[in-house]
């Protein structure tokens, strides 16, 4: 009974709020308010929180690890991670815990911890948010999930404090975890594309960086993002964490299902509840404003600051560990803040849109040294989007025009492009201060090669509204999305699979001689 109920409720819970808007997850944390609710009386077996704890946690350790797959080390030590999340904490910490302390006439060192539960951002939430919109690799993505390391290794270390955890002498064996970055990157290329490759993933994740972290003392959370982080540099990092996608999705609705599992709320927890979710939208601006203080440009601190704009699931890591009379009420406003930050979040380009010249007021005369204007020169050919698609798109086009420029929004991706001798910039083609002011004259082309139907209509229409006249060649993953390309402004448009079907049909009419198979159709 134990899967057949969770699984159904999850199910047509999810199915329900994505028909208002809402992320699947609001439904799976209703989901699992009502097992907790009805489950009993359907034969729910006693064991249900249990199983659920032991399978949230996997998910947790397999989003880390992916989320790890996606980071560089130096993300996490520049100054506006370090220094936004710090600074965030310790004044979100004291504030709450005055007003804690002042108004629910708690002790200081129950306000003191509940603040700091309620001070982070939840990991779960908005890396679901960025893999969803493609932004893990933007630089406002990797600015927030950078954030969002600090704040859990401060979670870590609150739960050491005062959970009594202390590691053991072995746990100074993890210095010397760096060593095995060739190793695993062997492991890697030898382990091949079957079902081996989600097997390493998953023995990584949760054997050596979960278990083995937790034998010594450590939090295994930390562990898999280690791993993840050792293997982010290798080509094959992306198939990897691809592979890893559909598991981690099933064990994160048992994360989440927990959550709401933690019992039913009453009157007061209701009120404290509802109290911080009304809290909550001072939480991001006071993100927005501490990055715009290190020199970031208003739309990336915007959405930055907006993926960061809800409760931490790690609060009730910490919760579960000190302050279990607290766990409810915690799981509550963990909830609300998730239903709070669905909607800001998927309305967050249209929102910095409408705001756009009021947010920009606040930008400081030289912005960030990764956010300086984009200057195209006398390039013929744009191509947007440097993922394989877009490599493929430059390397054939490069041996006839040597006037091409890339443009991608990953600065990590723009830099290897650059070390391969391709002509790349970074850029965030969804920020309309890119578009402003650029010179499209020279361009005779443009090949829209992102993954992100909505950014290309977004280049699309930016491309028309700065004159560009000549054609826009997109691909698309879907049928649907060939008419919202083309009303946007694209000439061309050609269905992914197909052409690569078509390809695939032209060499074997070559091979026998048939003559080649074209097909013209866009």
């Amino acid at each position: 009974m134990f899967e057949v109920i969770c699984i159904s409720f999850a199910f047509f819970f999810g199915l329900a709020v994505r028909q208002v808007g809402l992320p699947p997850l609001v439904g799976f944390l209703a989901a699992g308010f009502a097992v907790n609710a009805v489950g009993p009386s359907l034969g729910l077996p006693e064991e249900t929180g249990e199983i659920l704890k032991y399978v949230a946690h996997l998910g947790v350790l397999l989003l880390l690890f992916a989320v790890g797959l996606k980071l560089r080390v130096e993300q996490v030590i520049q100054p506006q991670v370090l220094g936004g999340s710090l600074i965030h904490f310790a004044i979100t910490a004291t504030v709450f815990t005055l007003g804690l302390a002042l108004f629910l006439q708690l002790d200081w060192n129950t306000a003191l911890l509940l603040a700091i539960a309620l001070s982070f951002s939840s990991t779960v939430f908005s890396a679901k948010i960025l893999e969803a919109k493609r932004d893990l690799g933007s630089f406002y993505g990797r600015t927030a999930i950078g954030i969002l390391i600090v704040q859990d290794i401060v979670a870590l270390v609150v739960l050491g404090i005062w959970g009594g955890q202390t590691p053991t002498i072995w746990a100074l064996a993890v210095f010397a975890i760096p060593l095995l970055r060739p190793v695993l990157h062997w492991l890697l290329d030898f382990t091949g594309h079957d079902e081996l490759l989600v097997l390493m993933g998953m023995l990584l994740a949760l054997v050596v960086g979960g278990m083995g972290f937790e034998s010594v003392g450590l939090s295994s959370e930390i562990g898999a993002l280690v791993m993840g982080l050792l293997l982010s540099t290798h080509r094959r990092a992306k198939e990897l964490s691809d592979a890893l996608w559909a598991l981690k999705e099933i064990f994160l609705v048992g994360f989440f299902l927990q959550i709401g599992m933690s019992g039913l709320p009453d009157l007061g927890d209701l009120i404290f509840a509802v109290v911080f979710a009304l809290i909550l939208p001072l939480k991001g601006v006071l993100f927005f404003f501490l990055l715009m203080l290190f020199r970031m440009r208003a739309r990336t601190s915007f959405m930055a600051a907006a993926s960061l704009t809800a409760y931490s699931e790690f609060g009730l890591i910490v919760a579960a560990g000190v302050l279990t009379e607290w766990l409810v009420p915690l799981a509550v406003a963990v909830s609300l803040s998730f239903v709070v930050s669905a909607p800001l979040n998927r309305l967050a380009q249209r929102l910095y849109e409408r705001h756009e010249a009021r947010l920009q007021r606040f930008e400081a005369s030289r912005v960030h040294v990764d956010e300086l204007p984009t200057d195209l020169g006398n390039a013929r050919i744009l191509i947007l989007g440097m993922g394989r698609t877009g490599t493929a798109a430059y390397d054939h086009l490069s041996p006839t025009c040597d006037r091409i420029v890339a443009i991608d929004a990953d600065t990590y991706k723009t830099e290897a492009h650059r070390d391969a001798g391709r002509n790349a910039l970074f850029a965030d083609v969804e920020d309309a201060s890119f578009w402003r002011g650029l010179d499209v004259s020279k361009l005779e082309a443009v090949i829209l090669a992102m993954d992100n139907v909505k950014a290309k209509e977004c280049s699309a229409r930016a491309l028309r509204r700065n004159g560009f006249e000549g054609p826009i060649v997109s691909h698309a993953l879907f049928e649907e999305h060939i008419g919202r390309l083309k009303s946007a402004g694209a000439t061309h448009t050609y269905l992914t699979m197909n052409q690569a079907g078509v390809g695939l049909a032209d060499h074997a009419a070559r091979a026998i001689d048939l003559g080649v198979l074209t097909d013209e159709s866009a």
